[in-house]
């Protein structure tokens, strides 16, 4: 039973997410003015460590955090977290595994990132369960970061043609 619950929570979010179109390819590389600190795919890749941390952690508010306020996405994410919570279950080893990229647009305070990527190694821990989720089918999404404060934010995920954020990239 618990298995199962833990496997419609994931799935919930991965129907929630950017549909996946098109097959992977390979991340491309980025242009010298984009290397180091400022990479758009190494602050997209900090990101997902830290959501990953705040989905262990079992921290809503710092989930929240990573996201600029009344984002859909965050939103749900935050939902998502809340329900493995009300259920005793933390998500640890989650990855985000990137499988292809696109920086569609750098400013010093907003970077528009196409990606292809697939939640993996996710593993819902209580207090006697351990249970290993399926890995997410791989998604293409437009992904939209503001930087606050120093951090990268999530502003919106599956931005459509309107600019609405769909939410999406969820577990899963």
């Amino acid at each position: 039973m618990l298995v199962a619950l833990a496997a419609t929570l994931l799935l919930t979010g991965a129907l929630q997410a950017c549909q996946a179109d098109t097959p992977p390819a390979r991340a491309p590389e980025l242009a010298p003015s984009t290397a180091g600190r400022d990479d758009p795919l190494a602050a997209l890749r900090r990101w997902d460590r830290r959501r990953a941390a705040a989905y262990s952690d079992g921290d809503a508010a710092a989930l929240r955090r990573l996201y600029v306020a009344r984002s859909t996405a965050g939103r749900r994410d935050v939902r998502l977290l809340h329900r493995y919570a009300a259920r005793g279950l933390r998500v640890t080893g989650m990855q985000t595994q990137l499988l292809a990229a696109r920086v569609r647009s750098v400013r010093p305070a907003r970077l528009v990132i196409v990606v292809t990527d697939r939640v993996t190694g996710a593993v819902a821990v209580g207090r006697r369960t351990r249970v290993r989720l399926p890995d997410g089918a791989a998604r293409d999404c437009v992904i939209v970061l503001i930087r606050r404060g120093g951090h990268w934010l999530v502003a919106s995920v599956g931005e459509d043609a309107d600019g609405r954020d769909r939410g999406g990239r969820l577990p899963g």
